[in-house]
């Protein structure tokens, strides 16, 4: 009764211990360009790939590197192919990055290292690869041996002379939404540049409702603040339509593609025909709304699994769930505005800090309830702050979406970001409108606080067998085989 009481008494017993330091995340580090299909799993190991690649080439090493050899460990081994963590891992090698590469080159550049047995390591210092020999899945081991770090999703390179002399080794580790720290670095993202002040440093939803109540201001604006410091506002605003115009094109790309999706579960694309049957029907059914963000948020998600372009929202594997909420505003919201658009990213953004700073996005950690209900609780507060909500209602909205998503496993069948993630997307979705329409419609506040759901979702993903955390071992991904 005594450990239930303090826990229920605020959030400060347990946010010292797991405070890492106020607001070291920006909105673009949630929400950050790049392809499918996973920010964990692709973009992430893609990231490390460079990294250790450009630290060569600083330490006047890249010149006398003969080979390369990759160890994939944990949920990256567990589930990398499906994940195309192997192909990330060989164009990361290559120089190529995330945000910038252009999804249909990536066919035509793996053909080529594959089919030659040579990477050009940054596109200039070409060495023998072959994958058999250079890149290795170690499924027995969770974690690369003698790391300090203990995360499931390990990576170690090792650089290696004409003799076998080991020229350098990094061992890395993505921790979700793509982003990455080497071995032994601190987890939180460098965002806010040393000696930076932050005008609003919160911590915790209750200190950014403090803080916010003391200015007498909306969360928002808050948050633009915060971003101000980083960057002009003008820039901050630009960032933010740019993001959203690469998630719009992204709804579009699903919706008018059809096909299968790569993989060989031979999982048809929906979205296209859903779209259409939609249109057919006209505006009759008064759920017709709640249809077409379900049709958004897959036709996102198709993309994704088909390796297309899309942004971390705050992972790849929730990439529908944010977009397909703002089309929804934007579609079926009389009086929706680019302002309004503007409050939505800021506003989710502040949501998504939290998550990030004191429990995972990684579903390789804390399974699907830190990627798709993550989402669902961002899109839930954001949508509230859209439709001119007060901060209690972003809050009590934000709550209500992870709420419903507490213990959510990641299962993909075949380690395919397909089965169930494109649909789960679209529950994610509907989730958000409900719990925003839900948290509004309140005058009575509620019991259970924004903090609390937040440490919950954390214990109860540290509590989660791993197997039940992105290694397609168990749930979905085994009993698939007996139906």
């Amino acid at each position: 009764m005594e450990r239930r009481r303090r826990c229920l008494d605020g959030v400060a017993p347990w946010m010292r211990w797991n405070r890492i330091g106020p607001v070291k995340t920006s909105l673009f580090d949630l929400y950050k360009v790049g392809i499918g299909p996973s920010s964990s799993h692709t973009m992430g190991p893609m990231r490390a790939a460079r990294r250790f690649a450009v630290e060569l080439e600083i330490s006047g090493l890249l010149d006398r590197v003969a080979e390369v050899r990759v160890d994939l460990y944990g949920s990256l081994a567990l589930t990398g192919l499906g994940h195309g963590t192997d192909r990330a891992v060989l164009l990361g090698l290559s120089g190529e990055e995330a945000a910038t590469i252009d999804p249909a080159s990536i066919g035509p550049k793996l053909v080529e290292i594959r089919s030659s047995g040579r990477l050009a390591i940054l596109g200039s210092h070409a060495i023998p690869f072959r994958e058999a020999e250079h890149l290795i899945f170690h499924r027995d081991q969770m974690i690369p041996p003698g790391a300090v770090t203990q995360h499931p999703n390990g990576v170690r390179f090792s650089a290696f002379d004409a003799a076998g002399n080991v020229l350098m080794s990094g061992t890395y580790f993505s921790i979700g939404g793509g982003f990455i720290v080497a071995d032994g670095e601190d987890a939180a993202p460098k965002a806010v540049p040393a000696g930076v002040a932050m005008p609003y440093p919160f911590s915790s939803a209750a200190e950014l409702l403090r803080m916010a109540e003391e200015q007498g201001a909306p969360i928002w604006k808050v948050m633009l603040a915060n971003e101000s410091v980083l960057r002009e506002p003008e820039d901050v605003r630009a960032g933010i339509l740019h993001i959203w115009s690469v998630m719009q094109a992204c709804i579009e790309r699903g919706m008018t593609t059809e096909g299968i999706l790569p993989g060989g579960l031979a999982v048809r694309r929906r979205a296209m025909r859903l779209a259409e049957r939609l249109r057919g029907k006209g505006s009759v059914d008064p759920l017709a709304p709640l249809d077409w963000v379900t049709v958004y948020a897959m036709a996102v998600n198709e993309e994704n699994a088909a390796g297309g372009r899309v942004v971390t929202a705050p992972t790849n594997g929730a990439a529908g769930v944010i977009p397909a909420v703002a089309r929804y505003y934007r579609d079926f919201i009389p009086g929706a505005d680019e302002e309004g658009l503007l409050r939505y990213f800021l506003t989710s953004a502040a949501v998504g800090v939290l998550y990030k700073e004191n429990a995972s996005i990684s579903g390789a950690e804390v399974g699907c309830q830190g990627e798709v209900g993550v989402a669902c609780s961002m899109a839930a507060g954001g949508l509230a702050a859209a439709l001119g909500g007060t901060n209690d209602e972003v809050e009590h909205a934000a709550e209500i979406g992870m709420e419903h998503n507490l213990g959510m496993t990641c299962d993909p069948i075949g380690g395919l970001v397909q089965i169930p993630c494109i649909e789960r997307n679209a529950m994610g979705a509907v989730k958000a409108v409900q719990a925003c329409r839900l948290a509004m419609n309140e005058t009575e506040g509620h019991k259970v606080s924004l903090d609390q759901v937040i440490r919950t979702m954390y214990l109860t993903g540290l509590d989660m067998q791993s197997r039940y955390k992105e290694t397609s071992l168990a749930g979905l991904a085994l009993n698939i085989i007996e139906c």
